[in-house]
C-alpha cells in the first residue's frame, strides 16, 4: 500500500518536520476519491477554515487536491509506533490521481508552515506525473 514516505524538513517557524506519503492499493481497492476526502477532513477536528479543495486533469488523469488545517488526529497505521493523539497547528495537503492502475494518494502532513511552503513542491510533481 505505502509505495514511498518523505520527511519534510521543517520551517524556521516550526520546530517538527512533515511527512509526505505515497499510497496505492490498486485499481478498485481503497474506496472512492469522496470517501478518502470525507475521511481526511474529518481527521482536522476543528478545522481551522473550511478546507479547499480543487480539480484539475494532469496528462489526461483527473487530480483531486484538499487542503485542511487545524487540530489533526491522525490515524495510527497497524503495527506503527504510538502516535501522538492530536497535533496543534497542523496543515495537510492531499492530492488524489485518478490513473489507469486505481487511485494514487499523495499526503503532506505535518506543521502549518513547513506543509505551506513545501506544498508547492508536492503541486509540482503532481504535474510531472504520466499515466503508465
Amino acid at each position: 500500500m505505502r509505495v514511498a514516505e518523505y520527511g519534510v524538513p521543517h520551517a524556521k517557524s516550526d520546530t517538527s518536520d512533515a511527512e509526505c506519503t505515497v499510497i496505492a492499493f490498486g485499481a478498485g481497492q481503497g474506496g472512492t476519491v469522496e470517501d478518502n476526502i470525507g475521511r481526511w477532513v474529518r481527521q482536522f477536528n476543528p478545522p481551522s477554515g473550511a478546507p479547499t479543495r480543487a480539480t484539475a486533469t494532469v496528462n489526461g488523469m483527473t487530480v483531486t487536491r484538499i487542503e485542511v488545517a487545524g487540530s489533526y488526529h491522525p490515524m495510527q497505521m497497524p503495527g506503527a509506533p504510538a502516535a501522538p493523539s492530536t497535533l496543534q497547528g497542523e496543515r495537510m495537503v492531499g492530492t488524489i490521481v485518478e490513473t489507469p492502475s486505481g487511485l494514487w494518494f499523495f499526503k503532506l502532513t505535518g506543521p502549518d508552515a513547513t506543509v505551506k511552503a513545501s506544498a508547492v513542491e508536492l503541486d509540482d510533481m503532481i504535474a510531472s506525473l504520466h499515466p503508465r
